[in-house]
């Protein structure tokens, strides 16, 4: 018999009109849609006329489902799964499924589509060619150690954090990095307030604890500067020749 596919399905993380033709497309087809939160996912299903089969998978309860999600795909069945917003398995559910699913032979395909880092990273002004993806930091243990293991990574960093942890996570980055570092912060990303606010470290943290950060946070932190006089080379571009706006 010949198995299923599992589709990893990336949705809007704002604006709905960001849902690609094809996701559309197989959500319909989909035997099954396993959801990080049927509420949320089921609004969107709802506004492309795709009703019924809906599941919860969420970090709760993910570890217990996978050996039945994995059966029913090795009897041929179709399922997608989607988180509440952006790509599953980043920063969200879906990891752990698509691992068990590739270990067992089941096709795994991940549509492209929307996910919040890349949007924040490109439009940061800082350099996009090489980056690290870091996710949310730790929030007590280990978070010291992360930061002073990170303050000499010369690649960009991005971040995800909360609202309500911002100005304490830029206190840290500061005490860590240094103030001068550069950096940006993008908040709610395809959405009608979409707002970026960049400049040093120092001085994001200053704007936002003048301003009450809001809504879905993604941060970029500079890479650790070049000595100076010395010049990064890779294969896609030269910095330091005043044609890259070196951040």
């Amino acid at each position: 018999m010949k198995t299923g596919i599992l589709y990893i399905v990336p949705t809007p993380v704002g604006n709905l009109d960001d849902m690609t033709f094809r996701a559309v497309e197989v959500l319909k087809a989909a035997d099954l849609i396993l959801a990080e939160d049927t509420r949320t996912s089921g609004i969107l299903l709802a506004h492309f006329g795709i009703k019924g089969k809906l599941q919860s998978h969420h970090k709760f309860n993910e570890h217990e489902a996978v050996a039945m999600i994995r059966e029913r795909l090795l009897r041929g069945e179709t399922i997608a799964l989607v988180s509440d917003a952006g790509t599953p398995g980043i920063s969200d559910p879906g990891f752990l499924l698509a691992r068990s699913c590739a270990e067992a032979g089941i096709e795994v395909q991940t549509l492209p589509g929307a996910t919040a880092c890349i949007p924040a990273i490109v439009s940061s002004g800082l350099p996009c060619d090489r980056f690290c993806f870091e996710g949310f930091l730790p929030l007590k243990k280990g978070r010291k150690t992360r930061l002073e293991a990170l303050s000499v990574e010369d690649r960009t960093m991005i971040f995800y954090e909360s609202p309500r942890r911002l100005v304490a996570t830029l206190e840290d980055l500061a005490a860590v990095f240094g103030d001068e570092r550069p950096c940006s912060v993008a908040r709610e990303i395809s959405k009608l307030h979409e707002t970026h606010v960049r400049g040093s470290i120092g001085e994001v943290l200053a704007h936002f604890r003048a301003e009450e950060p809001r809504g879905e946070i993604v941060l970029v932190v500079g890479g650790k500067p070049e000595e100076k006089g010395k010049v990064h080379r890779n294969k896609y571009k030269d910095y330091g020749d005043g044609e890259t706006g070196e951040a």
